[in-house]
């Protein structure tokens, strides 16, 4: 015969059960509320009228643009070309998108534009995207993108096209005479070359971006050495490299861009999770002295499918994070990864978050608090 189970013990594991599920509760609780701007985080923040000089879009919403109203923030909404998406193949459409946005924003928000790389072949090609890219800087555009299927997707053909292309220089030369900024997204992380980008979320849905996979793909040295060579043949144009310029894992050789190149410039967009992996005194040690180099960007997207609400939250969050590992030395959890903070100079925090934005993209701050 079965023996019951004792009352007491029942009551004893579902009293310990609703102690753990309280505890669970309060400790979501408790990261929600670190990764919100705390009142006097916010202060500061706020007070650099910060800048993130690297954001995707498509949106507008009153929830939306109270956020950057309260945080005092500007951004720079980039556009670029992607034949396998369907809204980002339509650059007219983007630009309508993006118009709206900018409209709504009360000059809170700048429009970095682009050109089509996909018609390279025409005979026009870098006339037409020269006329293109005056027409958007007349209206108000105050930058250019050249995206990263230029050198990991589009075909010359048996080469991959690479962004020191001849096609290229009339564009470039035309951007520094506008004196306008051009952003650049060449190559991508390492990862993207190895056997184990497919077991990344990000490559097993965009495959096209999965370089080990296609046996005929330039190196990524290759496409990281048109760029530098992109460099070194326009020194009056202002280049800000996206994304830490792809080396987020190599700040070594980063430095040695940096020192080499005097037009050239990074933003932080979408890297900062991979700079909190190295080294604290070493990332620190980067941050510090090129301090004149580096603008604050996140790659973050608001597009159709997100309420103005949600991506208000997130996005905060996400400022709060970055906020945290950037200007506090705190030991915490960031991205799954225990780090400690970089606790950089407020004098540093000024130049990343607000004056190297002003100084390297001139236009993207029109009005001032």
């Amino acid at each position: 015969m079965k023996r019951a189970i004792p009352f007491t013990i029942v009551v004893g594991f579902l009293l310990c059960f609703a102690i753990a599920f309280v505890i669970s509760r309060v400790h979501r609780r408790m990261q929600n509320q670190r990764r919100a701007l705390n009142p006097v985080n916010l202060t500061v923040f706020t007070s650099l009228d910060p800048i993130d000089a690297h954001t995707h879009i498509s949106q507008t919403s009153p929830a939306f643009t109270e956020m950057l109203e309260r945080l005092h923030l500007h951004v720079l909404d980039i556009l670029y070309v992607d034949d396998r998406d369907p809204f980002h193949t339509s650059l007219e459409r983007q630009k309508e998108d993006a118009r709206k946005f900018l409209a709504s924003s009360a000059d809170r928000a700048q429009l970095c534009t682009t050109f089509d790389p996909f018609p390279f072949r025409d005979a026009n090609f870098s006339k037409t995207a020269v006329q293109g890219l005056n027409e958007d800087f007349e209206r108000g555009a105050i930058a250019a993108k050249v995206w990263k299927n230029v050198g990991m997707e589009i075909m010359s053909g048996k080469q991959y096209l690479m962004p020191d292309d001849p096609l290229f220089q009339p564009i470039y030369r035309d951007i520094a005479e506008q004196n306008k900024t051009l952003i650049t997204h060449s190559a991508g992380p390492d990862i993207a070359w190895t056997s184990r980008a497919s077991s990344i979320g990000y490559y097993a849905e965009n495959p096209q971006w999965d370089m080990f996979t296609k046996p005929d793909a330039p190196e990524k040295k290759t496409i990281i050495q048109a760029r530098d060579h992109l460099l070194a043949m326009n020194p009056g144009l202002r280049v800000i490299g996206a994304h830490f310029g792809s080396m987020e894992d190599h700040l070594d050789d980063l430095a040695l861009r940096l020192d080499l190149y005097p037009n050239f410039a990074v933003d932080t967009a979408a890297r900062v999770r991979i700079l909190a992996r190295q080294p604290r005194e070493k990332a620190r040690a980067f941050m510090i002295k090129y301090q004149d180099r580096i603008l604050y960007g996140t790659d973050l997207h608001y597009y159709a499918g997100t309420t103005g609400t949600a991506a208000a939250q997130s996005w905060q969050a996400q400022y709060a994070d970055e906020w945290r590992y950037f200007s506090s030395g705190d030991t915490f959890e960031y991205d799954g990864l225990k780090v400690e903070g970089l606790n950089l100079p407020l004098s540093v925090l000024h130049k990343l978050y607000h004056d190297n934005a002003v100084k390297w993209i001139p236009g993207i701050i029109k009005i001032q608090h």
